[in-house]
């Protein structure tokens, strides 16, 4: 196991605190391993193992623990006079499992840390029950920095190594088998149709799947597009798709993929006042990997993968992401925390003059002094332009952050 560095470092920040620890995150992309890495620190700064309970709830040895009841009654018997350590993993296939986290949090000594692979998890009881009392770790596919760690990879030819995590993207497992691209696909596509199953239909009683799976590809497919139930209903329907759609349909559609982390919603705001704009906003898939094989690797557009990744990014950087409006132009992305705002330009390329002049348009309409980043894939000897910073993109993607 490699470890997750920035992830680990927060589990232990919030160990022995009062808060229940929720780690969210796609399918496959590292929460089960990073529970495991979290239980080896554990075990080497002096807590003893039988003081450290461990399940994961998508291995048939823990099949009969089936409800809340079974759980809090598993965990209870382990009690002793020293704090108890409970890791989770995949709690949300026990029946009714947030009445035995909250019960354990009353009755126990214990410090609880839970996994998920699908947002319902938070929107369940628990947040009413434990209102106040949980923090959410949002965990994502490997960065590309952390790509070039897992392969053992220095950055000798590193253009080579960027476009290989553009086309296979950054789920852990990948890093095993990328030299064997037959079987990289196969597994995106297991990983892809699991998601889809088990967090989307399954979960949801999905009835028309024809018209999820379009509504997938359509997002695929329109990356960094301005998106809307009307505008994916007018497309598929035009099209002869599918049978005419319902507009309600596909939202409460979108919202399940939302919630199962297949894909991140960036609403639009409005520079000036502030304001979250309502309608419009765009979509993301949370891996590139998965997107290539939705719509196929023959199919990658470049400048749409490349804003896809940069979005990814800026969340695994903490900032709250949206998509700016000022006058009469867009800003790909207002990336913003407590001590900062920092507006984002993404581009393949700034050589071809108009595009340059499309850019810095967008930055230039901004009549604030927060910082102003155009990324590029050029290889630019211009650093700035009036004050608007223009970065390579790997090179963002490899700064300390």
């Amino acid at each position: 196991m490699i470890t997750r560095t920035n992830y680990l470092k927060k589990l232990i920040d919030a160990k022995d605190t009062e808060f229940i620890k929720v780690i969210t995150g796609v399918r496959r992309s590292g929460k089960s391993t990073l529970m495991l890495m979290f239980k080896k620190y554990l075990i080497e700064n002096g807590i003893d193992k039988n003081n450290i309970i461990h399940i994961n709830f998508e291995s048939a040895f823990y099949d009969d623990i089936r409800n809340y009841k079974d759980l809090y009654n598993t965990i209870k018997e382990k009690e002793n006079d020293k704090k108890i350590y409970v890791l989770l993993d995949e709690v949300q296939n026990v029946d009714k499992w947030e009445k035995a986290i909250n019960a354990l949090n009353i009755d126990m000594d214990v410090d609880i840390y839970i996994t998920g692979s699908n947002a319902y998890l938070l929107s369940s009881e628990l947040s009413t029950l434990l209102s106040g009392r949980y923090i959410e770790i949002k965990m994502y596919p490997l960065s590309f920095k952390e790509y070039l760690i897992f392969n053992n990879y220095d950055k000798t030819n590193i253009e080579d190594k960027f476009y290989e995590y553009l086309k296979y993207g950054g789920l852990p497992a990948i890093t095993l088998i990328k030299d064997k691209p037959d079987l990289v696909m196969s597994y995106l596509n297991d990983i892809y149709n699991t998601i889809v199953k088990k967090d989307v239909i399954d979960r949801n009683g999905v009835k028309d799947v024809a018209l999820l799976e379009n509504i997938i590809k359509y997002i695929a497919t329109n990356i960094g597009s301005q998106v809307s139930s009307t505008r994916i209903s007018d497309y598929l329907n035009s099209n002869k798709i599918t049978e005419k759609s319902n507009h309600q349909t596909i939202d409460n559609y979108l919202n399940m993929l939302e919630k199962s982390f297949i894909i991140y919603k960036a609403d639009r705001s409005d520079i000036r006042n502030k304001s979250i704009l309502k309608t419009l906003g765009k979509y993301y898939i949370s891996d590139i990997g998965l997107r290539n094989i939705i719509i196929g690797f023959r199919n990658i557009d470049e400048g749409h993968l490349l804003e896809n990744l940069v979005y990814l990014e800026l969340l695994r950087r903490n900032f709250k992401v949206s998509i700016g409006k000022t006058l009469d132009y867009e800003v790909d992305f207002v990336a913003e925390n407590p001590d900062k705002i920092i507006y984002y330009q993404v581009t393949k390329t700034l050589l071809n003059e108009e595009i340059k002049e499309r850019e810095l348009r967008s930055l230039e309409s901004i009549q604030d002094n927060y910082e102003k980043i155009i990324l590029t894939l050029d290889k630019t000897i211009v650093k700035d332009y009036n004050g608007i910073k223009v970065k390579n993109i790997i090179d963002f993607l490899l700064e300390e952050e």
